[in-house]
């Protein structure tokens, strides 16, 4: 049951039980909620009047007391860390495993990657050698008789394509001879590169000299790549002079320009590149000694 008006009716008091503060006010004091409106204040007497006996002059107005912005509530502190306990000693006598993942089981070291087999590698082999060493024939043979595709590439053949103002050797050394001879090498180093690009070796023969290395090894290291392999056939005077009377036709020297072009070519040794004597070899001899300056030029390149 409510009143009519007002607010509800309190609980009912049980016994022992505390009433609440709220229902205890209302109790004990009758009359209207103490929410509710008690009408307007009193009124101050006009001016020049005096103020009624007893009244309580009215306070005045006080000016609002300017309010800060509300206090922020402090942040919270991280509770202080607790330092960690050592760990329990080890009593059972094993062997701590290391971090990371389990321990594998130890492995033999890793054989030795075999030689590789000059017979069945793509290459770039340079000949070089004075005229009458036999690098022509060695060069046919050696690709010849490879189990891999290999072309011989002949600076003398590609120097003869020329036919109609062509610089013969035996007329003399000149401008004219010298810039076929470049433009022989350049040509001889672009097929050498076409080769090697579609997996066909190659084997290129020159007589270049060390005193004029940039000419020389300078330019077919332009012209066919790092990767050239130069080895440099090298037999006795007295063997080159004879093979070089075989010889016919504009390919033939004289003898003192065979001897003079011989003694440049001792300049090569000293100079790092491997060097095959082949007085006493024959043409697959010298090939199978060839096969074997390869192995050791492809472990270890020669400095050039």
């Amino acid at each position: 049951m409510q009143h009519a008006v007002g607010s509800p009716l309190p609980p009912p008091h049980q016994p022992g039980q505390v009433p609440h503060a709220g229902w205890a006010s209302a109790a004990h004091h009758p009359g209207p909620h103490p929410a509710a409106s008690q009408g307007p204040g009193p009124v101050p007497p006009p001016p020049g009047f005096p103020a009624p006996t007893g009244a309580v002059p009215p306070t005045p107005p006080q000016p609002p007391v300017p309010q800060g912005p509300p206090p922020q509530p402090a942040a919270p502190q991280p509770p202080a860390q607790q330092p960690a306990a050592p760990p329990a000693p080890d009593t059972t006598g094993h062997v701590p495993l290391p971090p990371g993942g389990p321990v594998g089981l130890p492995t033999a070291p890793p054989a030795p990657a075999p030689a590789p087999d000059p017979t069945t590698t793509t290459l770039a082999v340079l000949l070089i050698g004075p005229a009458g060493a036999g690098k022509t024939s060695v060069a046919k043979y050696w690709a010849d008789h490879r189990r891999v595709p290999t072309a011989h590439i002949s600076l003398d053949d590609v120097r003869e394509w020329v036919r109609s103002g062509f610089a013969d050797p035996q007329s003399g050394w000149n401008d004219n001879s010298e810039a076929q001879y470049r433009l022989a090498r350049r040509t001889c180093g672009f097929a050498a590169r076409n080769f090697l690009a579609n997996g066909i070796s190659c084997v290129l023969d020159d007589a270049v000299f060390p005193d004029r290395p940039v000419v020389g090894l300078g330019g077919w290291k332009r012209h066919v790549g790092p990767g050239l392999l130069p080895v440099v056939l090298l037999p006795g005077l007295d063997i080159v002079l004879e093979r070089n009377a075989e010889r016919t036709g504009n390919r033939r020297l004289t003898d003192e320009e065979v001897a003079r072009i011989h003694g440049r070519m001792a300049g090569w040794y000293g100079s790092g590149l491997p060097i095959i004597d082949n007085s006493q070899l024959d043409i697959p001899g010298t090939a199978r000694v060839l096969d074997e300056v390869l192995a050791r030029a492809i472990a270890s390149p020669p400095s050039w």
